[in-house]
């Protein structure tokens, strides 16, 4: 990568305003070992782990409650939106590899030293307001199943979910593979619950394979397209980009062109897997309310309670529910430590403060929680799905923000040297950006004059 020299002196990498600072993360930072050598699958397992950190965040509970809804009201017509959405987020993610290890950046170091202030710091506003809807999504469905499980009282399930400040710290000073292997371990019982739950569904075959085709009524229903674009904004998750950029730096790879090559190649299978695990999550939920909410009538099921107590009469079966409440609580604790990782490093890098890591994950915690409790405290449990599926369509309206800085930084040589990424890459990430963009559009005019 060129390297310039800037007015004062200072060494500057080429086609960036500042030279590169201090990593986010700084006390994890290449701090597990990958295989430069040996067979190909050890290879790849060195490097699996981020992958599954960023899919926890495209299927947390503001996704259960879009497709959940989706599912009760439109049947299985939406499944092609929850596909669309994951094959979007698998290119997205793969730039984001990519930048994380042919820049060495993260996507918001890479915007602070890429723009001039008065642009990166809205971006970073944005950044975490978007952490704040993410957050507040996790903290009512870990509250919920800490409610649904042991009769915790809403108010105090929020409040308890800033415990994970606590958790990461000392999952953290074991070793980042203990954070990987919470988060994989969780995922697993996720599947599993779902996996009995549709097998008690017996949904039709036929009718989920005819909804992976797509329609012309997504576009044109506005109430579909709302849920669509909460189904994409909880799926195409900006504080993912962010995340996957940065914790992806937790591999030591050699420094040369075809080290980071060969890196990028790696963690690109490592989170398309992940991802291909998470739209199996999505698509189950989206089928369970389906094939027994929308089809004995129940149109209208979004909370996540009601779920809750329909699904034992609907399938037959006591422990439907408590396999329910079981991967909600599972997927509410995934969430809230992806997001809190999130959280530092988009403070970290848009604002290169340096702080205690206690103090700093405190920090970060608490710009996400305070509001997202106060909102939660405030509507209580009645407005709880109307406010998840809000937080996800304002993450939809916050995507373009990320995405376009993150296409455009990865598709210039000047920034990326020789790791650039390839044009067709390029072009087809873009387009995923202008549908993104486009939809948007579309519901804010049907929002505001429907």
């Amino acid at each position: 990568m060129v390297v310039e020299s800037t007015a004062n002196g200072m060494a500057q990498e080429g086609g960036w305003r500042r030279p590169r600072g201090n990593p986010s993360l700084s006390e994890v930072f290449g701090s597990i070992k990958t295989r430069p050598a040996g067979p190909s699958w050890r290879k790849v397992l060195a490097f699996l782990g981020p992958g599954y950190l960023v899919a926890v965040g495209y299927m947390d509970p503001g996704n259960w409650a879009t497709s959940l809804a989706g599912g009760s009201r439109f049947g299985y017509a939406l499944l092609t939106v929850a596909l669309l959405a994951n094959i979007m987020a698998i290119i997205l993610q793969a730039l984001c590899a990519r930048l994380g290890i042919g820049a060495g950046r993260d996507l918001a170091q890479a915007c602070r030293d890429a723009f001039p202030r008065w642009a990166s710091y809205p971006l970073w506003a944005l950044a975490e307001i978007a952490i704040c809807a993410t957050d507040l999504a996790e903290v009512i469905g870990t509250a919920i199943g800490l409610n649904l499980l042991f009769g915790i009282p809403l108010e105090i399930g929020v409040l308890l979910t800033a415990l994970d400040v606590f958790l990461i710290l000392w999952m953290q000073n074991l070793g980042f593979r203990w954070v990987e292997a919470f988060v994989v371990t969780l995922l697993g019982v996720i599947t599993v619950c779902f996996a009995i739950q549709i097998a008690m569904a017996n949904p039709d075959l036929g009718a989920v394979i005819r909804g992976f085709a797509p329609t012309t009524e997504i576009v044109t229903n506005p109430d579909m397209l709302y849920l669509s674009l909460g189904i994409l904004g909880a799926t195409v998750m900006p504080h993912n980009l962010y995340l996957h950029s940065g914790v992806v730096q937790t591999r030591r790879f050699g420094d040369s062109v075809e080290d980071k090559r060969e890196a990028i190649k790696l963690a690109t299978i490592d989170s398309t897997i992940a991802l291909m695990f998470a739209l199996l999550i999505n698509a189950s939920i989206l089928i369970l309310a389906a094939a027994t909410f929308h089809r004995t009538g129940k149109t209208e099921v979004a909370e996540l309670d009601q779920v809750h107590s329909f699904l034992a009469p609907l399938l037959g079966s006591a422990i439907a529910p408590t396999l329910f409440a079981i991967a909600l609580l599972c997927c509410g604790l995934n969430s809230t430590v992806t997001a809190t990782l999130s959280g530092q490093i988009v403070m970290e890098g848009f604002l290169d403060i340096r702080l205690p890591p206690w103090l700093r994950r405190l920090t970060t915690r608490a710009i996400a929680i305070v509001p997202a409790a106060t909102v939660t405290i405030w509507y209580g449990e009645k407005g709880t799905a109307q406010l998840l599926i809000l937080s996800q369509v304002i993450l939809s309206l916050q995507l373009s923000f990320a995405v376009v800085p993150l296409v455009m930084f990865t598709g210039d040589r000047r920034k990326m040297g020789e790791l650039v990424a390839p044009r067709w890459l390029t072009a087809v990430a873009a387009l995923v950006a202008a549908i993104i963009i486009v939809l948007n559009v579309k519901l804010l005019v049907d929002q505001l004059f429907r």
